[in-house]
């Protein structure tokens, strides 16, 4: 399986050391580097690579506006030389992190968390979806203020709009999403979400219990407590969805 690889880092020396680890992993494809967020995220764009090796701290703008920047996330590493953002990047759910200097040794344990998650990765992945659609187990990037995540579409219970904005509903977390409902339910996976209202978007693996409303309409019962009011309309296109 060859990797396609990306690096966004503002120093030529920290490129050049990371090119020069990658020699060794002859099924890792280098497709390009950047040296600052906007042309990472044009690169990025081009070459849809499986691998971001990506500095936190570079001048103008960090590595997290880059992340947020994207509407999937390839599989990160971050690259730092500073503790404190190493030990932020675990709260990003990032897969690794890479203090530099970066010894050989330890880069070559971060590549074998990079083949182990992409074979997960591509075992959990549908071929049917739209190119242009996400898949269950692509990585979206969520900042909220302080807070950020970095996320599997599929972990994901619900949304809900507010505003110009949506909100998003995972573990017992809800973070605003700075983006409309509607941006969002066009990149979804159709055949796991579900739009039932103006307002709302379901993931219809997290639905605990379907019950019958008023007027023709449901209501859904979600695994985390939260009940969930189908609209009229939409509720005949639920119940055909799923055969009920």
């Amino acid at each position: 399986m060859m990797i396609k690889a990306v690096i966004v880092e503002d120093s030529r020396l920290a490129r050049n050391e990371l090119k020069e680890l990658l020699k060794k992993h002859k099924d890792i494809e280098l497709l390009g580097e950047a040296e600052n967020v906007d042309q990472g995220f044009e690169l990025i764009k081009e070459t849809n690579p499986d691998l971001l090796f990506l500095d936190i701290n570079m001048p103008e703008k960090d590595g997290f506006e880059l992340l947020e920047m994207l509407d999937e996330v390839p599989i990160t590493i971050f690259t730092t030389a500073f503790d404190e953002y190493a030990i932020k990047s675990f709260e990003y759910n990032a897969l690794d992190y890479l203090l530099k200097p970066i010894n050989q040794k330890r880069f070559d344990k971060s590549i074998e968390k990079v083949q182990g998650t992409l074979q997960e990765t591509q075992n959990g992945v549908t071929t049917n979806a739209p190119e242009a659609r996400l898949h269950l187990q692509s990585q979206i990037f969520i900042k909220d203020g302080e807070k950020c995540w970095l996320l599997k579409i599929g972990e994901i219970s619900h949304f809900e709009i507010v505003g110009n904005y949506t909100r998003v509903f995972f573990q017992d977390q809800k973070p605003m999403l700075y983006k409309s409902l509607q941006q969002v339910e066009d990149k979804l996976p159709q055949e796991q979400f579900f739009r039932v209202s103006r307002q709302q978007i379901v993931n219809i693996g997290f639905i605990k219990e379907v019950i019958p409303w008023f007027n023709g309409k449901l209501k859904l019962s979600m695994q985390n407590g939260d009940e969930i009011e189908v609209s009229r309309r939409q509720s005949y296109l639920f119940k055909d969805k799923l055969s009920l």
